[in-house]
């Protein structure tokens, strides 16, 4: 008898132990994870979903916890977001209350830190200036992927050893808890998953630095309008820098001077800065975008070709050429 008390007092203390261990938070996420709540969700779905996502470490206990502080029919439908940093209650207060919920952000492809900056405050996320403040400024540390050092200053909006490296995705930001550290750590982690984790082998194999590869990309993004144009494009710039040509590529002074659109000067394209590539050799000091995918895999896997030189036509079309007297023509016919 008493060994069967013994026994039991062991699986209590064992249950106990677990039982509290289970309503702990799961540990931070790399970056913050969505859950959407329908309407007419059972208690289950919703244990199912939160499961799925690994924001629980136990099904069981959270479905047990909720039915003894009666969280079960009281849920309320929406997106949240979650750290990993909630405990059990903190999840079952935020959705008895409806509270976190998020909105949907997308983030295009070809964005400067300056533009997301501007986009974010348009959207009523923080106050103009606070992501490029951030990317000065924040630290970052944890994401050993990154430059170690700016090029430009917070004064001058561009150069943020982040631009590059902030993935273009469809973000859900919680409208009452955001932070442009945050979303700038949404960013980068979902570009260490869909970049580095998922194209590591081809980084690897190209035999060059990722900063190289993001920073070709960058321009492949800015100059490229169409997808079968990417490899193309990116062929001939990795030729003409690996020739010691210069790059010629005029966007690179439309970052310097974030000028996005408007016309530039011929003094300006004269220009005589690290950003110039029409003057300077090599790629620029940093990426002058954040690139989607479709152009970082276009910098990993370069089309070869007998190409030069290339431009858009005033019809939108892409012309290339072999020599510089051809392009030259393409100038006058397509672009007068």
């Amino acid at each position: 008898m008493k060994k069967l008390i013994k026994l039991a007092l062991w699986i209590l203390v064992l249950f106990s132990v677990w039982f509290w261990w289970s309503l702990r938070p799961v540990g931070e996420f790399d970056s913050p994870a969505a859950v959407s709540i329908e309407s007419g969700d059972s208690f289950a779905t919703v244990t199912e979903k939160l499961a799925t996502q690994n924001i629980l470490r136990s099904a069981l206990i959270f479905q047990l916890y909720g039915r003894v502080v009666g969280a079960t029919t009281s849920i309320k439908p929406g997106t949240y977001s979650f750290t990993g940093n909630e405990s059990v209650s903190t999840i079952l207060d935020m959705i008895k209350n409806g509270r976190v919920r998020v909105t949907k952000v997308t983030i295009p492809e070809g964005l400067t830190v300056a533009q997301i900056d501007e986009l974010m405050a348009s959207k009523g996320l923080g106050k103009p200036g606070d992501i490029i403040h951030c990317a000065f400024t924040c630290d970052f540390s944890s994401f050993d992927f990154l430059p170690t050092k700016h090029f430009g200053t917070e004064s001058q909006g561009y150069g943020s050893r982040l631009e590059g490296f902030l993935f273009p995705e469809t973000y859900a930001i919680s409208e009452e808890e955001y932070v442009p550290k945050f979303f700038l750590e949404q960013m980068l982690g979902e570009f260490r998953r869909r970049i580095i984790t998922k194209l590591e082998q081809q980084i690897r194999s190209s035999g060059r630095t990722l900063s190289d590869v993001i920073n070709m990309a960058s321009l492949i993004e800015e100059e490229s309008r169409k997808d079968d144009e990417r490899a193309v494009i990116s062929g001939i710039l990795w030729k003409r820098l690996e020739n010691r040509v210069v790059l010629g590529v005029d966007a690179t002074t439309r970052y310097e001077l974030m000028k996005p659109t408007q016309p530039l000067t011929k003094v300006e394209l004269e220009s005589d800065h690290a950003y110039n590539t029409r003057r300077t050799q090599g790629l620029p000091p940093t990426p002058i975008a954040n690139p989607g995918e479709a152009s970082v895999k276009a910098a990993l896997t370069p089309t070869s070709s007998d190409f030069w030189y290339y431009l858009h036509g005033k019809d939108g079309q892409i012309r290339y050429a072999k020599t510089n007297d051809e392009h030259n023509q393409n100038k006058y016919q397509y672009l007068k």
